[in-house]
């Protein structure tokens, strides 16, 4: 139940307890304004002993109903009780008919036995009213008679059009209490599925960067290794000094490259430039270095209002732009790359562009980056975390790489 749900239960709660009194009261200043209506003082006698009775009926109910909530035997002799009163004063004085009234709102409230006593109690309420609608009671005319009956046909038709509105309305709102339960239950599995997802995507990363470490070891640096020691081994049989020093520069050379090799295998593991920064500003110094070390004008753009989003979703789209740099830097041949990280309502785009010479999407060449994947890796990447990527192509105009992930915001 919302807070204005429970906020409207409370007010029917006081208008239920207190709202009788209320009645009472307004009826008794009418009737005592309107004192010719009852000129015989034995009648304005027994119609004040009547309000002290109705007086006393309302306090003790006020204080046995906190101890006897719902619909009971005792609820329903003090519906009977209070509309006899209210028969009875509606009989010497019209007015007090709006101390009758209160029985069409606690009908389900008090009488127990389901909607035939519910629709008793306002029939016998709707009498009293008809009568002093016509007139009061009681009758010295047929003409009073035909507009009583008239009056009391009437108050019931539209007693039974607002009943069945009302409950219409409880329908429509056990409908939509149904609904939210049940968006709020959605809401929590598709939160604790995410949550899964976003698991499952960090142990696949980690058994990927794990094969992706083992295939770069086995290419760079076991190979360089093995370059080392066939230069080693020509120096140990060389007798020309000239010579071996010839191969000992090389395998200076390639511990050079490998020990290059094995510290950007390092840096890989992890997306450095997410350490201090979130991901526009990583995005934006990492387009700046790249544009410094290429000589490429690269212009970087963030459209949207950046959120803070999941390590897993800003280090995907930070390795995805590293790669499509390092792609471009050595095919494409471009004089400009543009990159644009957009933020829209339940996605984060990365589009990184350039003007190079481009390729066949059809027939891509052997394109591999940084992080050697090339375009199956940026793909794989943005897929493990229920993302997508395109590319786009045509030779002479260029290439452009789209990703397409969700947005996640960080815990």
């Amino acid at each position: 139940m919302t807070t204005a749900d429970t906020d409207i239960e409370r007010r029917w709660e006081l208008f239920h307890r207190w709202g009788p009194h209320g009645l009472l009261g307004i009826a008794t200043l009418l009737a005592a304004a309107a004192a010719e209506l009852m000129p015989i003082a034995a009648e304005r006698r027994s119609a004040a002993l009547l309000v002290l009775a109705a007086l006393v009926l309302q306090l003790c109910w006020a204080r046995a109903a906190r101890t006897r909530p719902g619909p009971t035997p005792a609820g329903a002799l003090y519906y009977t009780v209070r509309w006899a009163i209210g028969f009875a004063l509606t009989w010497l004085n019209p007015f007090f008919a709006f101390y009758v009234v209160t029985g069409y709102f606690d009908a389900e409230k008090l009488l127990p036995g389901g909607k035939r006593w519910w629709r008793i109690g306002p029939f016998a309420c709707s009498v009293a009213v008809a009568g002093a609608q016509a007139g009061g009671m009681p009758f010295h005319s047929a003409g009073q008679w035909v507009v009583f009956a008239g009056l009391l046909l009437a108050n019931n038709v539209l007693l039974t059009v607002v009943g069945r509105l009302a409950e219409q309305e409880e329908e429509r709102s056990r409908a939509r209490a149904t609904t939210i339960t049940a968006l709020r239950q959605a809401l929590d599995e598709n939160a604790a599925l995410h949550a899964q997802l976003l698991v499952q995507a960090r142990e696949a990363g980690i058994a990927d960067e794990r094969r992706r470490l083992a295939a770069e070891i086995h290419d760079t640096l076991a190979q360089g290794l093995t370059g080392i020691i066939a230069q080693l081994q020509v120096v140990a049989n060389a007798p020309d000094p000239a010579a071996a020093h010839a191969h000992l520069d090389r395998a200076a050379d390639l511990a050079r490259h490998s020990l290059g090799e094995a510290r950007r295998s390092v840096q890989n593991l992890a997306p450095v430039g997410l350490a201090h920064d979130a991901l526009p500003q990583a995005l934006r110094k990492t387009v700046d270095r790249w544009g410094e070390g290429t000589g490429v004008r690269a212009d970087f753009t963030l459209t949207g209002t950046a959120e803070g989003l999941h390590a897993e979703v800003s280090a995907t789209l930070l390795r995805i732009a590293q790669e499509a740099l390092s792609n471009t830097s050595k095919h494409a041949s471009a004089s400009r790359v543009g990159v644009t990280l957009s933020f829209m309502d339940d996605e984060v785009a990365l589009d990184v562009r350039d003007d190079g010479k481009g390729f066949d999407p059809l027939t891509p060449p052997e394109r591999t980056g940084t992080g050697g994947f090339g375009l199956d890796g940026m793909r794989a990447r943005a897929e493990r975390i229920a993302g997508s990527l395109s590319v786009e192509s045509e030779p002479g105009y260029g290439t452009a790489v789209s990703a397409r992930v969700p947005l996640v915001r960080h815990d």
